[in-house]
């Protein structure tokens, strides 16, 4: 009995934020579910007749980033007016993301597109919440559109394997993928790199890694489940946007914001990994992010 219940213990210690985050996210879908149905709304979940829901939504998760990660956002004003192409690490778990879309929305009033992968769009239960809060498939199409259409639109190239198999040491597994480079360059918007301090001190995969890697890898879906949730501290940095450029290819853009030099900071850092560097301690360490959150010099 006593084995038993410290196992549950621990279970829940490891799990417990991670469910709370689970069922939230339900909840919300389940709320919007009876708003569209006492107000009878019909619209497109992306017009503005979903403002006022899509308001509701983001404070209740402003107040859940300020209270258990103490969440700070800054170069909101290095995004553009028009459209672009936001490009942000992906976590464990990318509730830092979601803190973004709400800060972002409750401050700017704007709808940010976010590109998902396709086993999002199997979960069961979340279609309307998927529509609200605008998550798009991955495709170029669907890309192009949204850009076209005067959004924002964000994209983790390294995406399920990045949060599953990166660790604290913040590896960006980006692969050979490029798509995101094409359809910045055929839409002509800027590139505009984002990251979040912390993000796997707050939430964390299991080290051993070679099955669920090859688990990940022959079915595409993420077996691994993450643990954590201490309240460490949170700051989602927004660089400043690489601009287009119909000179560059494919390739060149994607060294810009990967590997190659861009305007940040004396034009000397990279793009994703200059904010990684500039603002991150690697390896990542859990005691020196829960103290940052006392720490008032960085506000």
């Amino acid at each position: 009995v006593i084995i038993g219940s410290l196992a549950i213990s621990a279970i829940l210690v490891f799990f417990i934020v991670p469910l709370t985050i689970l069922f939230f996210i339900y909840l919300t879908n389940t709320l919007l579910l009876i708003y569209q149905r006492n107000n009878e709304v019909k619209a497109d979940p992306l017009s503005d007749v979903w403002d006022s829901a899509r308001k509701t939504i983001a404070s209740f998760w402003d107040i859940y980033a300020r209270i258990w990660h103490g969440y700070e956002l800054h170069g909101v004003g290095n995004l553009p007016q028009g459209p672009g192409m936001l490009v942000y690490y992906h976590g464990a778990i990318p509730i830092d993301y979601l803190y973004f879309l709400s800060r972002l929305f409750l401050w700017k009033k704007r709808v940010c597109l976010s590109v998902a992968d396709h086993f999002v769009f199997r979960l069961p239960g979340l279609k309307l919440l998927l529509g609200v809060t605008g998550v798009i498939p991955g495709t170029r199409e669907a890309c192009l559109v949204a850009l076209k259409n005067g959004y924002l639109v964000s994209v983790s190239p390294g995406g399920v394997r990045e949060a599953l198999f990166s660790d604290e040491s913040y590896q960006l597994m980006w692969g050979n993928r490029k798509g995101f480079a094409q359809v910045a360059l055929e839409a002509k918007v800027p590139i505009i790199p984002m990251y979040t301090q912390n993000v796997r001190e707050g939430y964390r995969m299991f080290k051993e890694r070679r099955f669920f890697r090859q688990l990940y890898e022959s079915t595409r879906l993420p077996f691994t489940p993450p643990y954590g949730g201490l309240p460490v501290k949170f700051r989602t940095y927004i660089g400043k946007p690489i601009p287009y450029d119909p000179n560059l290819t494919t390739e060149e853009l994607v060294e810009k914001v990967c590997k190659g030099k861009f305007l940040f900071s004396f034009q000397t850092k990279t793009a994703v990994q200059a904010l990684i560097s500039k603002h991150q301690t690697i390896p990542g360490n859990i005691w020196k992010a829960l103290l940052e959150r006392f720490d008032k010099r960085r506000k």
